[in-house]
């Protein structure tokens, strides 16, 4: 795993072993960040990192200027290791253990990005799930936007507030606007 751009580029990382994820490759989330690049000032955003595994997504906003991440994982192990290199590197992720959709639906704060990246393997309904409780609950800011990595097996634009979609091998991303 490696940082891409800001004032870690071509920092590598190495994840635990035993950590249940499946980063986003550096092929994809170079193509994600030049599409974000030309839209947002990465240092006036809050981002929210869903599923958020390793990091990777946190650290690459986080090494582009972002002061406000929240990192949501439920696996202990990944909010550690989040904490750990976000503690190293000295950057500003705040890291939560909890249960993504519970957290959707409890949190109150607005974010101009939130990234989803779920288990490749989820029920296209919990896919879904993920954009109505975004929605629902207005968790995005105005002229904000949901990304969800998925497989590409997955379909998920016939989802309310779907834009469109970015493919990068086996791996989509699918956003979705105010």
């Amino acid at each position: 795993m490696r940082i891409i751009s800001g004032i870690y580029k071509s920092k590598r990382l190495k994840a635990p072993k035993k950590l249940p994820v499946r980063p986003t490759t550096d092929m994809a989330k170079e193509g994600l960040f030049n599409i974000l690049n030309n839209q947002y000032n990465f240092s006036q955003i809050a981002v929210l990192d869903l599923f958020a595994g390793t990091g990777n997504i946190s650290y690459e906003f986080a090494s582009r200027g972002s002061q406000q991440i929240i990192a949501v994982d439920s696996y202990y192990g990944c909010v550690k290791y989040i904490k750990s290199i976000a503690e190293e590197l000295n950057f500003n992720i705040d890291t939560v253990k909890y249960d993504v959709f519970s957290y959707l639906e409890k949190n109150k704060k607005k974010s101009d990005i939130i990234f989803a990246d779920p288990p490749y393997d989820f029920a296209t309904e919990q896919f879904k799930k993920i954009v109505s409780l975004v929605f629902e609950n207005e968790l995005l800011s105005n002229d904000g936007v949901l990304i969800i990595e998925h497989s590409k097996h997955t379909i998920i634009s016939d989802a309310p507030h779907y834009s469109n979609s970015r493919k990068y091998g086996g791996s989509v991303f699918s956003f979705f606007h105010t």
